[in-house]
C-alpha cells in the first residue's frame, strides 16, 4: 500500500503543476479563447500538370498531339513569366533533348523539331504539344514541364508509331555490327534501331528470331515464341531472351530495326529480262525511282499487305520477296518477307523492287 501512495504522489504533483500553469496562463492572457481550434494545412502543391493519355499513337508523316493540362491553384497570382518546356527523354533515360519552350509570347523549337512543333493553346491551361510531319526518330517519351515561380510540375507522355520491327544483318554476315554500326545499318535501310517496347510488341505479334540483336537502349535480345534447343532450350518459356547491356564499341551482334509508313510506293519492276544488281539499279532510275530499301519492303508487306512471289534485288544487295498470303512455293507456312541471301551482284540475275517517292 505504501508503494502505491508513493507512485501516486509524483502524478498528483504533476497534475497540480499543470493546473497551476493553466491558472497562470489565464491570468496572463485573460482574452484567450479556450475553444479555439487550430487547423494544420499540409504543404500541398499549388501547381500540377496532367495528361489525359499516357500514350499517343501516330505514324511517320502524320501529326500527333501530346496532351498536357495545367492545374493551377487560384491563390497563385497571375504570372506572365510562367514557363512551359517540352523535352524528349533518351531511350536510356540518361539525358533530355530540348524540343520546345514557351514563356508568354516568346516561343522556341529546337534541333530536328524546329518548325514542326507548337503548343495547341486551346485555353490558358492547355500546354499540349502538336508535332507535325512525324519522323521515325520522334518515337519515344516526352516530358511536359511547367515552371511558375517557385512551383514546378511535370508529366511524361509517350509517342508510339505504327510500324514493323525486322531483324537485320548486312552482307558482312551475322554478328558483325557494334552499336554504332547497327544504328547506321538501320538508317541506311530507312529505319531506326528498335526499342525494347517495340520488340516486345513484335514478339507478342508472333516475331520469332533466334539471333541476338541490338536495341536502342544498348541492350541485346532476341524474341522466341517457339522454344527450341538452339534458342535457349526447348524447356524454356517463350519470351525475349536477354544478353543485357553490352559494350557499344566492342561487342558485335545483329540489330532489330523499326520502320513505319512511307510517302511513296514499293513495286516490282516489270522488265523483259532478269538483271544484275547494277542493271537493276539503272532500270529503277530509268523508271523515275530507286532500288527499294529493306525497311521499305517490310513496311509495304506489314502495313499495306504487299504480296509478290518473285525474288528481287533490294538496295543493300540482298534478294527478298514479300508474302502476305502463304501458299505453295511462296512461303507455305507463314506470312513473311522471304530472304534469299546476298548473291553475287555482278553475275546473279534477278528482278528488282523499286521505290518511287511521292512529293
Amino acid at each position: 500500500m505504501r508503494m502505491v501512495i508513493m507512485l501516486l504522489i509524483p502524478a498528483l504533483l504533476l497534475t497540480l503543476v499543470s493546473l497551476s500553469a493553466a491558472d497562470n496562463l489565464d491570468t496572463s492572457y485573460p482574452d484567450l479563447e479556450h475553444s479555439r481550434t487550430i487547423y494544420v494545412t499540409e504543404n500541398v502543391p499549388r501547381l500540377s500538370v496532367t495528361s489525359e493519355q499516357s500514350m499517343v499513337v501516330s505514324r511517320r508523316g502524320g501529326n500527333a498531339t501530346l496532351p498536357c493540362s495545367i492545374q493551377r491553384d487560384q491563390s497563385l497570382a497571375p504570372n506572365r513569366k510562367m514557363r512551359i518546356k517540352w523535352t524528349k527523354l533518351t531511350s536510356d533515360f540518361l539525358k533530355e533533348v530540348d524540343v520546345f519552350a514557351a514563356m508568354d509570347y516568346h516561343k522556341r523549337s529546337y534541333g530536328s523539331f524546329h518548325g514542326r512543333v507548337r503548343l495547341r493553346g486551346s485555353s490558358p491551361t492547355d500546354a499540349s504539344l502538336v508535332i507535325s510531319d512525324i519522323v521515325l526518330e520522334d518515337y519515344g517519351r516526352y516530358k511536359c514541364e511547367v515552371i511558375d515561380g517557385l512551383e514546378d510540375a511535370t508529366v511524361v507522355v509517350a509517342l508510339d508509331l505504327e510500324g514493323v520491327v525486322f531483324p537485320y544483318y548486312p552482307r558482312l554476315g551475322r554478328y558483325n555490327l557494334n552499336f554504332h554500326d547497327a544504328e547506321r545499318a538501320c538508317r541506311e535501310q530507312d529505319a531506326t534501331v528498335a526499342s525494347l517496347e517495340q520488340l516486345h510488341a513484335a514478339w507478342r505479334g508472333g516475331l520469332d528470331w533466334c539471333n541476338a540483336g541490338w536495341l536502342s537502349d544498348g541492350s541485346v535480345r532476341y524474341p522466341i515464341t517457339s522454344p527450341r534447343e538452339p534458342c535457349g532450350g526447348k524447356n524454356t518459356v517463350p519470351g525475349l531472351r536477354s544478353y543485357g547491356l553490352r559494350d557499344k564499341d566492342k561487342n558485335q551482334y545483329d540489330v532489330f530495326c523499326f520502320t513505319s509508313h512511307y510517302q511513296g510506293s514499293v513495286y516490282y519492276l516489270i522488265h523483259p529480262t532478269k538483271l544484275t544488281y547494277d542493271e537493276a539499279r539503272r532500270a529503277c532510275e530509268k523508271n523515275g525511282a530507286q532500288v527499294a530499301k529493306v525497311g521499305q519492303m517490310y513496311a509495304a508487306w506489314k502495313l499495306l499487305g504487299y504480296d509478290r512471289c518473285d525474288g528481287g534485288w533490294l538496295a543493300d544487295g540482298s534478294v527478298r520477296y514479300p508474302i502476305s498470303r502463304p501458299r505453295a512455293r511462296c512461303s507455305p507456312d507463314e506470312a513473311a518477307v522471304r530472304f534469299s541471301g546476298f548473291p553475287d551482284k555482278k553475275h546473279k540475275l534477278y528482278g528488282v523492287y523499286c521505290f518511287k517517292a511521292r512529293h
